[in-house]
């Protein structure tokens, strides 16, 4: 099952067009994308019996398919690769840190750059779709909704200012956060601790890895993470992202106004970000 959001609405994506859901099921689910997470196994049975489309779906127009989620976590340094370029060692258990919401975008975007140095980080983004909380790995994946891709957009000035890293506010920058264009339910990925994975500018290729290389695999970091926390329905992790990013290129490479984003994974699908220059006005 694959479900997105077009103009707020949940919609299943059937046969490369799509279904909206609050229509097609006379009112027995919502059409609040976000809303689907609590009653995602519900909504998997039910989509089961949906045959045909009977409506486009347009990637370009689409939301993000998780726009509310309770708690956005995120991953750093879970590829050895990325370590090494950023000149840190391997990290013995995740590292985590948070992106808020408020930075959620969805697939195809315009995204006004801020001060600094923006740099493009395409990964694996996980949705929980069951609460856990003291799971173990071997249980994370029944817990979890699906699979989407996400880029986690990041301003290193930011992010390295000050006596401690500012990972959290350097990471969540209005639309730093795009995610889509749909959530893919598991069972329809071959193998979904292996994909490729990989994100380009201006059609030069600049991260490709596979999700195979990452040190704590998903079903690791649902399993840590809900040891320390509760995870809701519909809270979504960033999972890390592959070498390439432009802080660890010689010289530095970051993103200016002009440029286009494309990441991907395959068997989910890609975004598209177009970067402008920021709307901000300085104050004093």
């Amino acid at each position: 099952m694959r479900v997105a959001n077009v103009d707020g609405r949940l919609k299943l994506i059937v046969s490369e067009g799509s279904v909206d859901v609050e229509r097609a099921s006379d009112g027995k689910f919502s059409s609040d994308p976000q809303g689907a997470y609590a009653r995602f196994d519900e909504l998997r049975t039910w989509a089961g019996g949906v045959e045909a489309a009977d409506e486009p779906f347009d990637s370009t127009t689409a939301g993000s398919p998780v726009p509310a989620p309770r708690q956005v976590f995120a991953i750093g340094l879970n590829y050895a690769d990325h370590a090494a370029e950023s000149g840190l060692t391997k990290p013995d258990a995740p590292v985590v840190f948070t992106k808020f919401p408020s930075s959620i975008a969805g697939p195809v975007t315009t995204v006004h750059l801020p001060p600094g140095s923006v740099d493009w980080e395409v990964e694996l983004v996980v949705v929980i779709g069951k609460m856990a909380r003291g799971i173990s790995a071997k249980q994370a994946w029944d817990h979890v909704a699906g699979l989407t891709v996400g880029q986690d957009l990041s301003e290193r000035e930011l992010q390295r200012s000050g006596p401690a890293p500012q990972f959290n506010l350097a990471k969540s920058h209005q639309g730093f956060s795009p995610m889509g264009p749909s959530v893919v339910t598991v069972d329809e990925i071959d193998q979904p601790d292996d994909l490729k994975l990989g994100c380009e500018v201006n059609g030069e290729v600049k991260q490709e890895g596979r999700t195979r290389d990452m040190i704590f695999s998903v079903s690791e970091l649902v399993g840590y993470l809900s040891k320390i926390v509760t995870l809701f329905p519909g809270d979504i992790i960033f999972t890390g992202t592959p070498s390439g990013v432009g802080m660890g290129r010689t010289p530095p490479q970051y993103l200016h106004k002009g440029d286009v984003l494309t990441s991907w994974i395959e068997g989910i699908g890609a975004l598209t970000q177009t970067f402008v220059a920021s709307d901000a006005k300085a104050e004093d």
